[in-house]
């Protein structure tokens, strides 16, 4: 199973991000997909998660309404739309796949890729 995660970079405050994860090895479309974030000096935390059929997304309360997920099963891909970035929204992002249902904890979660660095900086 591989995560390739992409899409990472360094934006101004206010900018927007479009980071892809592209998934193989693994039937996809029976799949939650989720991404989490880890900053510098502070734990992994959950950002958002996806239904294996894209019908139920879930969310940080520090994300709502600026990040979206979505999925594309048939390119084997989630996205995470990120715009009105913030400092604070600085971290390596991770995707994952796990249970169908998306969970928000890591331990639901049996594969992860390598991450993403974002840097949100002016």
């Amino acid at each position: 199973v591989q995560l390739q995660a992409s899409g990472g970079g360094l934006v101004q405050p206010g900018g927007s991000l479009r980071l892809d994860c592209a998934a193989s090895g693994l039937s996809f479309g029976s799949y939650g997909m989720g991404w989490f974030r880890q900053a510098p000096g502070k734990e992994r935390e959950f950002v958002a998660s996806i239904r294996w059929n894209g019908g139920s997304t879930y969310y940080a309360d520090s994300v709502k309404g600026r990040l979206t997920i979505s999925r594309d099963n048939a390119k084997n891909t989630v996205y995470l739309q990120m715009s009105s970035l913030k400092s604070e929204d600085t971290a390596v992002y991770y995707c994952a796949a796990g249970r169908a249902y998306a969970g928000i904890r890591y331990r639901e979660y049996d594969y992860w890729g390598q991450g993403t660095l974002v840097t949100v900086s002016s």
